[in-house]
C-alpha cells in the first residue's frame, strides 16, 4: 500500500511538471519561429543553441533514472557540466557595423619606429633592380692616428689634476709652519712642489708629487767637490765640504750639526727629518683639518707621506735640496757606506729645454714624451726608463736636426724606440747636460737585457706598446 502511494505521488509530480514543460516548449517554438524575423539569421542560431541546452537540462531533470546506479548519477552530472559549458561558450552576435566604420582602412597603419630601433627589413622589401648597399669594412688606423688617440687616453682626470696640487700645497704649508717652529735656527727655504704633474707631463694618474725643501747654505763656508774626485768615482754625485774651519770654527753655521768628517751629510739630515715626520708631527690632526688621512712611511729610507682622500690616493716625497754654483743637489745618497753624497738633479733643466724647443718650432716633443712615459708606466719591465732617460733621448734627437712637427709624431716615436734599443745594447746613455754621466749606471745587466728584449720586439710593431 505504501509503495502504491509512493508511485502515485511520483506520477502526480511528473504530471504537473509535464504540463509546465509542455507550456515552455510551446513558448520556445513560438520564439524560434519568430527569431529569424526579429533577430536575423545569426541571432536565431544563437537563440536555438541556448534553447537546445536549456531543454536538455529540463529533460534530464524530469526523466526517471535509476537511483541506485552511481554511474548514471555521475554521467548525468557530467552532461550537466557540458550543457553549462555550451551555454557559456555560445558566441555573442557580431556588433552591427556602423557607417563610420566603413570608411576605415582594412590594413592598420604601421607602428611608428622607436628612436634607436632598427627598422624591420621584412616590412619594406627593396624594389626590384635597386642597388644593394654593402657595409664598408673598417679602415685600419695608421700609427700616427693610434698615437694621437692613445695620447688622449693618457690624460689625468681633471678632478685629480686640480685636487692633488691643492692638497699637496695645504700639507706643504702645515709642514713649513712646523719646521719653522721646531727648528727656528735652521734657515730652511720655502717649500715648493715639483714633478711631472705640475709640468703637464703626468700620465694616467696623479698619484705622486715631490716637495722640495731648500737648504740655504752660506757660500763662504761651503764648497762643492765632484763625485769624480771621491772614492765613488761617479760624476752624478757631489760632496759639500765645510771650509775655513780655522777662521770660522764649528758652530758658525747652523748646518754644522749635520757634518760628518767635514762634509755635510745628506744621510744625517734625512734621518733627522725622518724622525720629525714620523714622531713629532700630529698628522691625524692635520689630516682631519684637510679632510684626508696622512700617514708617514716608517720603513722607507725616503721621506715619504701617504695621503688618502675620498677621491684620490697620493704619495708625497720630501727632498732636501741644495742649490750652489748652478747645481741642484738632492739629499739622495746611494746605497752603501758612503753617506755624505748629494745627487745632482737635471729634471728642471731637462723639462725647461724640452719646452723651449717645442716653443721654438711648434714641435711635439712633450707629446712624444708623455706617450713614452705612458708606455713605460704601463709596462713593468720598462718602468725605470720613464722620465729622465726618455727625455734625454728626445733631447739628443733634437740636436740631430729631426723634424718634430706633430705630423711626424709616428716617425719620431719609432726613432725613439730605435735609439733606446741602441743605447741599451751599449749599456750607456750619456746625460744631455753632462755626457760623463751614464743614466744606465743604476741598472742591472738583467734589467737592461729585459728592456732591450721588449723594445726590440716592438720595433717591428710599435702599436703593441700602446
Amino acid at each position: 500500500m505504501a509503495a502504491f502511494w509512493h508511485q502515485r505521488g511520483r506520477r502526480q509530480e511528473n504530471g504537473g511538471l509535464g504540463s509546465v514543460i509542455d507550456g515552455l516548449g510551446s513558448v520556445f517554438d513560438v520564439l524560434l519561429a519568430n527569431a529569424r524575423l526579429v533577430l536575423g539569421v545569426s541571432g536565431a542560431a544563437v537563440l536555438a543553441i541556448a534553447t537546445l541546452a536549456v531543454k536538455r537540462l529540463i529533460d534530464r531533470a524530469t526523466s526517471p533514472r535509476d537511483e541506485g546506479d552511481p554511474k548514471a548519477e555521475q554521467k548525468s552530472l557530467e552532461d550537466s557540466w557540458q550543457d553549462l559549458a555550451l551555454i557559456k561558450t555560445t558566441p555573442k552576435p557580431p556588433k552591427k557595423q556602423r557607417r563610420e566604420d566603413l570608411s576605415e582602412p582594412l590594413l592598420s597603419p604601421a607602428r611608428p619606429l622607436v628612436p634607436g630601433e632598427a627598422p624591420d627589413p621584412r616590412g619594406c622589401p627593396a624594389p626590384p633592380g635597386a642597388p644593394q648597399v654593402q657595409s664598408s669594412p673598417l679602415r685600419c688606423l695608421t700609427l700616427q692616428e693610434k698615437l694621437l688617440s692613445h695620447s688622449n687616453q693618457l690624460a689625468v682626470p681633471e678632478i685629480h689634476a686640480s685636487l692633488v696640487p691643492q692638497l699637496a700645497r695645504s700639507i706643504c704649508t702645515q709642514l713649513q709652519n712646523f719646521l719653522r717652529s721646531k727648528y727656528p735656527e735652521l734657515p730652511f727655504g720655502r717649500l715648493c712642489l715639483s714633478g711631472p704633474l705640475l709640468d703637464g707631463l703626468e700620465v694616467l694618474a696623479a698619484d705622486h708629487i715631490h716637495l722640495m725643501l731648500p737648504v740655504v747654505l752660506d757660500a763662504g763656508l761651503w764648497s762643492l767637490i765632484s763625485g769624480e774626485d771621491t772614492v765613488v768615482r761617479n760624476p752624478q754625485y757631489w760632496m759639500i765640504k765645510r771650509i775655513d774651519l780655522g777662521y770660522f770654527p764649528r758652530g758658525c753655521s747652523p748646518w754644522d750639526r749635520f757634518i760628518v768628517g767635514r762634509y755635510l751629510s745628506s744621510n744625517v739630515l734625512n734621518e733627522t727629518l725622518h724622525k720629525l715626520l714620523v714622531a713629532s708631527i700630529n698628522w691625524p690632526a692635520i689630516g682631519g683639518l684637510l679632510g684626508c688621512a696622512i700617514h708617514p712611511v716608517v720603513a722607507s729610507r725616503e721621506l715619504k707621506l701617504e695621503v688618502k682622500h675620498d677621491q684620490v690616493e697620493l704619495n708625497i716625497t720630501l727632498f732636501p735640496v741644495v742649490e750652489m754654483e748652478d747645481k741642484v743637489l738632492l739629499a739622495v745618497p746611494p746605497e752603501g757606506l758612503v753617506e755624505n753624497l748629494w745627487l745632482e738633479s737635471f729634471y728642471r733643466a731637462e723639462v725647461s729645454r724640452v719646452k723651449e724647443l717645442d716653443a721654438g718650432d711648434s714641435g711635439a716633443r712633450q707629446l712624444c714624451l708623455r706617450i713614452m712615459n705612458g708606455v713605460c708606466r704601463s709596462q713593468p719591465s720598462l718602468h725605470r726608463l720613464g722620465g729622465s732617460p726618455v727625455t734625454n733621448i728626445i733631447l739628443h734627437l733634437s740636436d740631430a736636426g729631426s723634424d718634430w712637427a706633430e705630423e711626424s709624431l709616428a716617425d719620431r716615436f719609432q726613432q725613439v724606440l730605435e735609439e733606446l734599443v741602441a743605447y741599451l745594447e751599449k749599456g750607456v746613455l750619456p746625460s744631455y747636460f753632462n755626457p760623463k754621466i751614464n743614466l744606465f749606471s743604476g741598472l742591472l745587466e738583467e734589467e737592461i737585457d729585459e728592456m732591450g728584449f721588449v723594445l726590440y720586439g716592438a720595433m717591428s710593431e710599435p702599436e703593441a706598446l700602446l
